[in-house]
């Protein structure tokens, strides 16, 4: 059961801030959000309840809008203790345990491609994301969208065929903001690895996993978030096998052009592919490790100016 804690307490955290609302309307200008590009400038229809399309671990439901482009750098440094961390290693600074480079680009306003590659495996991937439902004032509570994602690891001597390169990712994001600013999201998800990830016998190829974020509010530019997955896996779940639950803290905060997010968690990986699949650190062993998000929004909309006479 203690599996199932830092879920449980999410839960309990967002009922009481929906205790806490007090009849307060959920309304956030454009100047908000660096992603008001995510939704049309009116909140009259559904509302834009994240700063960015990524928090830790997890996506957010938040789609970029037509004609816009997010370039994306996700940095996880080396081990801040434990037997490769500590001041030898400047607490994991000298390190690098994962980057992750990429870009998301809106061909509707709820639809996106994304495309990106981490350095752990040399995963490169290619991602289709739908915001089937967004949350409104006055309509649907929660916000919806889906993921759909294909990974190829280029290479790598453990591959006897092509096919055996590919892994796949499936996942639902439900959102629902209790008021502006905090957030609590859940995510079903699948994983298949044609291959084993780690590559070790009896390891499974495809299992389910559930991931749940938590937003708060800390100022109108910042927040609090805390990310966690828990995989489904019945080899992962073996003793002996040494993996852990991907866990994250961190900060966001939106400045200027940019949203930035400031983070600690014992996941290497960036990709959900690979941190679902290989999680094998853990806080009790000093292996959680400081990184950052940093999230850059270019409009390539034609934009009318107004000519004064």
């Amino acid at each position: 059961m203690r599996k199932y804690i830092i879920l449980l307490c999410l839960f309990a955290i967002s009922t009481n801030l929906f205790a806490q609302k007090a009849g307060s309307e959920n309304k956030q200008s454009a100047a908000d959000s660096l992603l008001n590009s995510m939704a049309g400038d009116g909140q009259k229809g559904p509302l834009t309840i994240y700063k960015s399309s990524r928090l830790i671990l997890s996506q957010s439901t938040e789609t970029i809008k037509k004609n816009n482009f997010n370039f994306l750098v996700i940095h996880r440094f080396g081990d801040f203790a434990g037997k490769t961390g500590g001041g030898k290693t400047y607490f994991g600074l000298d390190d690098v345990a994962d980057v992750y480079i990429g870009f998301e680009y809106g061909l509707s306003d709820n639809f996106n491609i994304d495309m990106g590659r981490s350095t752990i495996g040399g995963l490169a991937d290619l991602e289709l994301k739908y915001a089937i439902l967004h949350q409104a004032n006055g309509g649907s509570p929660f916000a919806i969208t889906l993921i759909g994602e294909t990974g190829l690891r280029p290479y790598g001597t453990v591959f006897t065929k092509t096919s055996d390169r590919f892994s796949y990712f499936g996942q639902a994001l439900i959102a629902h903001s209790f008021s502006p600013g905090n957030v609590l999201q859940i995510a079903p998800s699948f994983v298949r690895n044609n291959t084993p990830i780690p590559f070790v016998p009896d390891n499974d190829l495809d299992f389910f996993a559930l991931s749940a974020a938590l937003r708060l509010k800390v100022s109108r530019h910042a927040g609090f978030i805390v990310d966690y997955a828990h995989s489904f896996s019945s080899y992962q779940h073996t003793n002996g096998t040494g993996f852990s639950d991907p866990l994250g803290f961190g900060f966001e905060m939106e400045t200027g052009g940019h949203v930035f997010t400031l983070n600690v968690t014992n996941a290497r990986a960036v990709n959900e592919i690979n941190y679902l699949s290989g999680t094998q650190s853990s806080y009790g062993r000093g292996q959680y490790r400081v990184g950052f998000t940093i999230s850059r929004m270019f409009d390539f909309n034609r934009h009318k100016t107004d000519k004064k006479e």
